[in-house]
């Protein structure tokens, strides 16, 4: 079958489809109308997030090393404790909460704001801390830079190590959370600003100019 005549389906679904399509053309056309402020809020207001994630990694990287007694490979652990963690909270924030938002698929704000701060919490200030966990360990295992403790013994060695750090980095996954929270505030604003903007006086050509 041809794009031509997918599109001529005449079907509920394909219906649905091409207004989500145009009127997620008309959102980002009113969206460009806004003032700059609220434009960067919505464009980049995901990699503020992603910052402080990356901050989480690398602080719990160091809280590792101290730990595990590991000095070598610095670069080589700090590298992916503040790419991967940034890549990967940029990723899950516009996959879950922008795109659904401003697609229209996103109209409760409370859903809004609760995925904002879950995804802070868990991708934006957990996942750093797990992660800094493996990363260190191979490290420790590798130079030999503190004792480890058999199979039998592990589970309940990492646990003890891991504890004191996840204590320290609460108040980080707490300031991800509320970080989470505002912006996914701020952003449902703007979302209610634009439709306040679609109103029926508008003229569709222009909308869609």
């Amino acid at each position: 079958m041809t794009g031509r005549e997918f599109l001529e389906l005449d079907s509920p679904v394909q219906r649905l489809y091409l207004e989500r399509i145009k009127r997620m053309e008309i959102i980002q056309k009113l969206l460009s109308e806004l003032p700059k402020a609220d434009q960067n809020i919505c464009s980049h207001g995901s990699y503020f997030l992603a910052g402080n994630s990356s901050l989480c990694g690398l602080t719990a990287n160091n809280y590792f090393r101290k730990i595990l007694n590991v000095r070598k490979a610095a670069i080589a652990s700090a590298l992916p404790m503040a790419v991967i963690p940034f890549l990967s909270t940029v990723a899950v924030y516009e996959v879950f909460v922008r795109e659904p938002l401003f697609a229209g698929e996103l109209n409760c704000e409370v859903c809004t704001v609760v995925r904002g701060g879950l995804v802070g919490a868990v991708v934006g200030g957990l996942y750093p801390v797990i992660m800094a966990l493996p990363v260190n360990a191979s490290l420790a295992a590798r130079y030999a830079s503190s004792p480890l403790p058999g199979k039998e013994n592990l589970l309940r060695f990492w646990l003890t190590v891991s504890q004191p750090i996840f204590r320290k980095m609460s108040f980080g996954v707490l300031i991800q959370v509320l970080t989470g929270f505002y912006l996914a505030t701020k952003q449902h604003g703007i979302y209610i600003k634009i439709l306040e903007n679609m109103k029926p006086s508008r003229d569709p050509e222009e909308l869609q100019a």
